[in-house]
């Protein structure tokens, strides 16, 4: 199978979505982008290598079980929760063996794993037994991770493992009489190594050691079903035949000149691939705010976009999470428990800070404060669709920010204000838009 592939290395996260010739997602991927632009682009299309496996697969299944939709979206929930356990593993396994070269002082040209000192071999038995103990209890955690209705704040691997060895590790040492810091120095570098590399495997060996797994726990689907549909579906070869890479990093892409799009173009494309009525899109990412009016096919007639300053923008949102020593994820909600929403002056990133400081000083709510923050974003936003050519019938809101639902309040309430009834699209895969409009840009260059 012919397949196309577009990849959006965001200031933030790297998305990848996977395309056949007919036009149609294949599959999606996102891993955190680093300073690694290699490996992130790599990733995320690995990821969407892996949900084009499972796409195919479901597909198999249900051409031999037509009447079994129900029981199949609930295999293959479970066997994704299966896959991302083995997956997590595997990385466990890396990341220990990693730990255990830097603890031995054998990580690289330095050798230092304290602050400015060599381990004593006292200390490498210690790391060694630390290591071994909080791995052994985070493998132990792997099934609890994944089970079925677990959340996570994070899918990333970083975020889960890192979280998890910080609580683990300090009990640890010191019942070990290790200094803490010492074993976070070694995790700190191991991390950012074992990060910077896929995980190890085929798709397709983790894919059958996944499906072995979930077989061996029963399932209501035949077997002799199963084993059909997964040598259906592993046995199409996937043809990578164009790749078009775009975002804010894009120019650090692995890819020729010829392979790269703008975002702009490529945003205003899959805005309109997701909602053919598009004609003004409003992206607001980690790094910047882009207003952009496209016509009936999807093509850019104008845009604008913010400064070179992160006010109003996804880093933004996530400074003031930092200040208030929350999770990003936590800001929307919370926004909406307001009782009122207080007139924020400054949306620069190094002065909303104190703002923020001075009115939790004053007592507000810190409820009320951040429903003006998100207002403020808003206006921000507002004001670049302006300088544009405002709203037109329909609107698309795209970038990570369309998941906050305090931002998404903030932008109904103003754009009714301000250009009265319009129809505003607001799709839960919207993080993908630039990376869907960059495999379109592939598929239509290979035709």
């Amino acid at each position: 199978m012919r397949t196309f592939v577009g990849i959006d290395l965001g200031s933030t996260t790297t998305k990848a979505v996977m395309m056949d010739e007919s036009g149609a997602s294949l599959g999606r991927g996102i891993t955190n982008s680093r300073s690694n632009y290699d490996t992130a682009a790599a990733v995320s299309k690995l990821e969407a290598t892996v949900d084009t496996r499972f796409t195919l697969f479901r597909r198999a299944l249900l051409a031999g079980a037509a009447s079994a939709a129900d029981g199949v979206d609930e295999f293959l929930a479970d066997l994704e929760r299966h896959y991302r356990r083995v997956q997590f593993l595997d990385q466990v396994d890396d990341l220990e063996a990693t730990c255990a070269r830097y603890s031995s002082g054998n990580g690289g040209k330095r050798a230092n794993v304290g602050r400015g000192s060599a381990p004593t071999q006292q200390d490498q038995k210690a790391l060694a037994e630390a290591f071994d103990t909080v791995f052994g209890q985070l493998r132990g955690h792997a099934a609890e991770i994944f089970a079925k209705g677990a959340t996570r704040k994070s899918d990333f691997f970083r975020d889960i493992a890192g979280s998890r060895v910080m609580t683990l590790g300090e009990p640890v040492c010191a019942e070990l009489a290790l200094p803490f810091d010492t074993l976070l120095n070694v995790y700190d570098k191991s991390i950012i190594e074992v990060e910077n590399r896929p995980p190890a495997g085929s798709v397709e060996s983790t894919f059958m050691r996944a499906l072995d797994g979930l077989l061996e726990d029963g399932t209501s689907l035949p077997t002799e079903l199963v084993n059909s549909a997964v040598q259906d579906a592993l046995g199409v070869p996937l043809e990578e035949t164009y790749v078009v890479g775009t975002g804010y990093g894009r120019v650090r892409l692995p890819f020729p000149k010829e392979h790269i799009r703008s975002e702009i173009l490529c945003h205003g494309l899959g805005a309109h691939m997701m909602y053919d009525g598009t004609r003004t899109v409003l992206d607001i990412g980690g790094q910047d705010t882009k207003a952009i009016q496209v016509d009936g096919d999807g093509i850019v007639e104008s845009f604008q976009m913010n400064d070179r300053c992160a006010a109003g923008t996804g880093r933004y949102l996530g400074y003031v999470a930092d200040e208030m020593k929350m999770g990003l994820h936590e800001l929307g909600p919370l926004a909406m428990k307001a009782h009122k929403t207080l007139r924020i002056n400054s949306t620069c990133t190094v002065f909303a800070g104190a703002e923020l400081r001075d009115r939790l000083a004053l007592g507000d709510r810190r409820e009320d404060i951040l429903a003006g923050l998100h207002r403020a974003i808003i206006l921000r936003a507002m004001s670049i669709i302006a300088r544009s050519g405002g709203i037109r019938d329909q609107f698309t809101f795209t970038g990570g920010v369309a998941k906050n639902e305090a931002a998404v309040h903030e932008l109904r309430q103003l754009v009714a204000d301000n250009y009265g009834e319009r129809t505003i699209n607001i799709n839960p895969d919207s993080i993908y838009t630039g990376a869907l409009g960059g495999a379109e840009f592939a598929r239509r260059a290979a035709v």
